[in-house]
């Protein structure tokens, strides 16, 4: 029987980035400060090419990206970075033409996209462990973003993963890694673009990028982001209508201090969908379309953030950055939800399942910079403090069946039922977090990162059923998370690495021991390895990472009493990543991975030791290229062409059923003439039957055979 959804409570970490990135080819990011041209400390900006990532406010052509904030909250050269990052620039997001941060990440290794959360939310494995915009996993400009469905990507410059524990910078959080979301930056000069898109299954999409300044002087500076698409679906019945308005205003106050507003706006209206249950050891050998809830099952949300950012320069060595974000989601789901299967009949049960309420999230950081040196030791150091507040009031009705449907004949009854809850939850949780950095210069090439965090948390949770007492529980925790990481570069274009990580997730507050006690929270621990250099003239970029990673303090089952639980489970994942990314030759660019692992249970006392943990694949490999012709009458047409690779793996702890391995085929061509493209993507070029994951009642299937047809332009 599927676990019924009660949305648990989510303040993961969420911490804030900030230094600086030269600002010469306009394109700012989100840990990249518009107050200076130069890092704190240098005599002056670089201003060769080679110097330079290939950014410009159009979104980089190049697939490569040398710098990146998120590692350590300050703008560092990839290469001096101990732990695999990875980076996503904008010009992949248009080639593929990706509207979900979920099938961006495909291009990642150790990361396996498993389609969507009953048809609603990005659904992620980051190096074999739970990563989705609910858990922690998400943030955007470093602040954590609570998200209920699909991550958007229309208004991002680019997507950051890095791999492992991150709870030294970023607070509690899944073992696997963090995904942060680059925000696009207003503009400083003028810069306008459209795109409409129209494809299989009645997919419109119409997308509006605007950027530039407001008054004479440049000081004030807008970027408006605006995106709709309203889509229909292979599957029977499945529709979805997106609307979403990001404006950002950057007031440069003077040539020390800038002030950033940031604030979003997302209305959505989608079908729930579980997708296709399991008879024995495979998914129902039904048509991929087949939709096994009600024609009115929906879910709706009603979404917004505010924000600001202050930078400040003291002096060339030190400033300070400090970022606050309200952010509140208001999500309405409404289906029919899948209990469990007759697979001799194939009578599908199901529950009158509604869920409604409020959450809010609070987020507010400062940081302080400063680079100093003692004798002939270089430090660049971080110092910052950190709250964070979540507040949920979610309702839910969970207690009455809904009729049962036949997944071989369904008749659907189409009959809405009423929305009374009858299950309350309240819920309030505070952290407070201080952390401290240094980036060290023992030599010019031998670098050492080191940091600490700790946190507490405070939870406050109540619930109850309808017409029983009220439950209320208060939970504090506290924790301390350490990284050290060292860099070794023979050449300059070559690192040598190694790291140790920690991080760690609070239990939910009602979760308790058999004696009312609260469990103590999971831990995760990381060592990782590898090397990291720079082809063609600093134009391709490689990364091979190899890890041991440990999740511990997992329940399970007391084994004298299986009616409670203790905390002594672990899982362990091991494997070895290789990614790269960049350009081979003029006109041709990459991305590509691999990734070998290693993920199961370690110990546990009800679930066999050695089982590999679930939607986990051995081995999952992707490829993107990109070439465009440079000259003759034929210049301006582009080629794309993609395969992704996903090994077989089982669906469960338990392996009680295996989803099939599969290679999916995409293509492309494009045509740029001037300031103008046409586009044509062509996905599962071979419409290969796959299935990306799910649970023993609900496997979400791939979608067959697409077409996108894009035109787009830009001044």
């Amino acid at each position: 029987m599927a676990a019924i959804p009660t949305a648990t409570q989510s303040e993961q970490t969420i911490p804030r980035l900030a230094d600086l990135e030269p600002m010469q080819t306009g394109a700012q990011g989100l840990f990249e400060s518009p107050v200076a041209q130069a890092e704190p400390g240098t005599q002056k900006p670089p201003t060769s090419p080679e110097d330079l990532d290939e950014v410009t406010v159009t979104g980089t052509r190049s697939y490569r990206r040398s710098r990146s904030s998120t590692a350590t909250k300050t703008d560092t050269a990839i290469l001096d970075v101990p732990q695999s990052i990875q980076v996503i620039p904008r010009q992949v997001l248009e080639d593929q033409r990706i509207v979900r941060a979920g099938d961006a990440l495909q291009n990642v290794s150790g990361i396996v996209n498993l389609g969507s959360y009953s048809g609603y939310s990005d659904s992620l494995l980051i190096r074999g462990f739970e990563a989705a915009g609910f858990d922690g996993s998400f943030f955007r400009d470093g602040v954590p973003y609570f998200q209920f469905d699909y991550v958007e990507t229309a208004d991002l410059e680019r997507i950051e993963v890095l791999k492992g524990p991150a709870s030294v910078l970023f607070g509690q959080g899944q073992p696997g890694g963090i995904v942060n979301l680059v925000s696009k930056q207003p503009q400083a000069k003028p810069y306008y673009s459209a795109a409409l898109t129209a494809g299989s299954y009645s997919d419109y999409r119409g997308q509006l990028d605007l950027s530039g300044p407001l008054n004479a002087g440049g000081t004030l500076q807008y970027r408006l982001n605006a995106f709709y698409q309203n889509a229909r679906s292979f599957r029977d019945f499945v529709r979805n209508d997106r609307s979403v308005l990001t404006p950002a205003l950057t007031w440069q106050i003077s040539p020390q201090t800038a002030l950033r507003f940031d604030s979003y706006f997302i209305n959505e209206a989608r079908t729930m969908d579980d997708g296709i249950p399991v008879i024995g050891r495979s998914v129902a050998n039904v048509p991929i379309g087949r939709f096994l809830h009600e024609p009115f099952s929906n879910y709706r949300k009603d979404e917004y953030g505010l924000g600001y950012s202050l930078d400040h320069r003291f002096s060339e060595n030190w400033s300070l950055r400090h970022t606050a974000r309200y952010q509140n989601v208001s999500p309405e789901r409404y289906y029919p939800f899948s209990l469990e299967l007759n697979e001799q009949t194939g009578e599908l049960s199901r529950l009158a399942y509604w869920a409604a309420g409020n959450y809010n999230r609070i987020f507010a950081n400062a940081d302080v910079v400063g680079r100093f040196n003692t004798g002939s030791i270089a430090h660049r150091l971080l110092f910052g403090v950190e709250y964070r507040r979540g507040r949920e009031s979610p309702i839910f009705k969970t207690s009455e069946l809904y009729p049962s449907i036949n997944i071989f004949n369904p008749v659907y009854i189409d009959q809405a039922y009423a929305k009374t809850p009858d299950f309350f939850r309240d819920d309030d949780a505070t952290t407070l977090a201080a952390y401290i950095q240094d980036q060290i210069d023992l030599l010019p090439n031998l670098k050492l990162l080191a940091g600490v965090r700790f946190d507490t948390y405070r939870q406050s949770r109540s619930e109850n059923d309808l017409n029983q007492p009220r439950s209320v529980f208060v939970q504090t925790d506290g924790a301390w998370s350490p990284r050290v990481g060292l860099v070794w570069q023979p050449a300059p274009e070559v690192s040598l690495y190694g790291s140790y990580t920690r991080s760690f997730v609070p239990q939910f507050g009602t979760f308790r021991n058999f004696n009312g006690a609260a469990f103590r929270p999971e831990t995760g621990t990381q060592w990782e390895v590898g090397v990291k250099t720079e082809l063609f003239d600093k134009k391709l970029s490689l990364t091979l990472a190899a890890y041991d990673l440990r999740k511990q303090n997992v329940v399970t089952a007391d084994p004298t009493n299986p009616l409670v639980s203790i905390q002594t489970g672990e899982q362990t994942s091991r494997g070895i990543e290789f990614d790269a990314s960049g350009e081979i030759l003029p006109g041709w660019n990459v991305i590509a991975s691999y990734s070998l692992i290693d993920a199961v249970v370690s110990a546990d006392n009800s679930l066999p030791v050695g089982n590999t943990l679930a939607n986990v694949p051995a081995n999952t490999a992707s490829f993107w290229s990109r070439y465009n012709l440079q000259g003759g009458d034929l210049k301006g047409l582009g080629f794309g062409l993609g395969l992704f690779y996903v090994d077989s793996r089982p669906g469960d702890l338990l392996g009680s059923f295996t989803l099939d391995s599969y290679v999916r085929t995409d293509a492309a061509l494009y045509y740029r003439p001037g300031n103008w493209q046409a586009a044509l993507n062509f996905r599962n070029l071979f419409d290969v039957r796959y299935y990306t994951g799910g649970f023993r009642t609900g496997v979400q299937p791939g979608a067959p055979f697409t077409v996108l047809g894009t035109l787009s332009m830009e001044l």
